[in-house]
């Protein structure tokens, strides 16, 4: 890596800090203040701002091999609150802005305000919505300490619950308030469990926490507490109930930032909690419990993914298949082992395959849906040919998620087996192989029904420009697949630091 001075690095490292968290917030101000249809050129016009932040973020973080940090106001934690931008931090940041943006240039079909109208209320609230969801994921990414991540956590969800709702219907309410419900029990168990923190150790700063936090009775049910909170808003099995009609019923814009981004958010926030405030915790109890529901989650989300009629529904249940993959990183990438960084980087890069795989999916449904107008997929026949583009993301976006070289996903699983085969943990390699199949199962009853002879009458043509944006996610998803080692050296950025702090 190229060093760059310290001096300069923490300067403009607070700088660009402040500004990726700023951006998307004054983004929302003003569209509230200028409305109409201001509020959509507001983000979209934020969207390459945002990207270029989190990409400079990014090369600094690079350039320097270790983590970003800003003490807000001057004063270190803790009195202050800290900012801190490791590897995993700033290849979040850009993701997040990757399919924020698609997402946004992909909803100006849905979503703009009608021509002779000053103001319209679902386009306002989408475009404030999406900008709120950017700022909070933001601070998830880059936040310090645990109070402030549990504000930024709340902001996550209440944007994302409207964003389920948009639409009106009695069947998108029901999902809303289902969603709601389950992330405020979750909120309820976090926030125990942070107070349960502080009042040991009065602070809830990660790197303070990491150097202090024992094996005590109350921080294991602050562990306990936290934990349960955090996976029912990332709707791990059994806590998934919500999930599949809030991401099939929402708009497709709406469905490919909740399923690729927002779930990710509170799965970020438990990486942070087990692997930077809890590592002096005697984890492998914890960690087998979290693999073995990742594992349950793989299989009974693959098995009911196969099962459905609808498109969206079951591009929503893979989702609740393909999170189970995410808790694989707990048992195979705690402790210091020569297969740690196997577990580690295959679990973050199906982190980011997935978000590229699913926001491509759910997009190319929602072109399916319009085009087609239903997306029951024994009525496909003949749709391949009449939309391409549009069922090649779809395959495109399934290879991943089958994890077929050479893509992301494939890249992901590949470490994540190779981790569990080097630490003889043999049953959650035969999960993923299972999940595999399972899943190339789901992809094919998709892809056999389109390319099947029959013919379809299109109620319009999906738009050029939309299944550009659906496919280039999908092309991001499979070049994941050659991430050179250099990638994943960047992935460890910060997490040596963190443990290091034990010792």
């Amino acid at each position: 890596m190229i060093e760059t001075p310290p001096a300069l690095a923490a300067t403009a490292g607070g700088s660009l800090l402040v500004l990726a968290i700023l951006a998307p917030c004054a983004g929302i101000l003003l569209s509230f203040v200028l409305g109409g249809r201001f509020a959509e050129r507001v983000a979209l016009g934020l969207t390459p701002i945002g990207l270029a932040i989190a990409t400079a973020i990014a090369v600094l973080v690079w350039r320097t091999g270790a983590p970003l940090v800003y003490n807000v106001a001057g004063l270190p934690p803790p009195l202050g609150i800290a900012l801190r931008a490791d590897g995993i931090s700033c290849v979040m940041l850009v993701t997040a802005a990757l399919v924020i943006g698609a997402a946004g240039f992909y909803a100006r079909a849905n979503f703009s305000t009608p021509e002779g109208v000053t103001e319209a209320r679902a386009p306002l609230a989408f475009w404030i919505l999406i900008q709120a969801i950017w700022a909070a994921l933001t601070i998830l990414f880059v936040g310090g300490d645990l109070f402030n991540l549990y504000v930024a956590l709340e902001l996550l969800t209440f944007a994302a619950v409207p964003l389920v709702c948009l639409g009106g219907k009695p069947e998108t309410l029901v999902a809303a308030l289902r969603y709601l419900l389950f992330a405020l029990f979750g909120s309820v168990f976090y926030l125990l469990g942070a107070a349960l923190i502080y009042g040991a150790y009065g602070t809830l700063d990660i790197v303070l926490l990491s150097e202090r936090v024992r094996a005590i009775p109350a921080v294991w049910l602050a562990a306990g507490l936290m934990t349960a909170g955090l996976l029912a808003k990332t709707a791990l099995f059994p806590l998934h109930l919500w999930l599949p009609p809030a991401h099939a019923n929402a708009p497709a814009a709406a469905s490919a930032v909740l399923s690729g981004l927002v779930v990710k958010g509170s799965f970020f926030l438990t990486i942070r909690l087990w692997f930077y405030v809890l590592p002096a915790l005697p984890g492998s109890a914890a960690e087998a419990v979290l693999g073995t529901l990742g594992s349950a989650a793989i299989l009974f989300g693959s098995v009911l993914a196969l099962r459905q009629e609808r498109l969206k529904l079951l591009i929503a249940y893979s989702t609740l298949a393909q999170i189970g993959y995410l808790f694989l990183i707990f048992p195979l990438a705690s402790g210091a082992h020569p297969w740690v960084a196997d577990g580690w980087g295959g679990g973050m890069m199906q982190t980011l395959s997935h978000a590229f795989a699913k926001a491509a999916m759910f997009m190319a449904a929602g072109l399916v849906a319009e085009s087609l107008g239903h997306d029951r997929i024994a009525e496909f026949a003949g749709a391949g040919r009449a939309m391409p583009a549009t069922f090649f993301a779809l395959g495109l976006g399934g290879l991943s998620l089958m994890g077929l070289p050479p893509s992301g996903g494939f890249a992901a699983k590949w470490l994540l087996l190779r981790a569990s085969v080097a630490s003889g943990q043999w049953p959650w390699a035969v999960v993923m192989l299972a999940g595999g199949l399972l899943a190339a199962g789901y992809v094919y009853r998709i892809l056999a029904a389109a390319l099947a002879d029959g013919a379809v009458a299109l109620k319009a043509p999906p738009q050029r420009s939309r299944e550009a944006i659906a496919l280039a996610l999908a092309i991001v998803a499979v070049a994941l697949g050659f991430a050179p080692q250099s990638f994943f050296d960047f992935l460890q950025v910060g997490r040596a630091a963190a443990a290091a702090a034990l010792q």
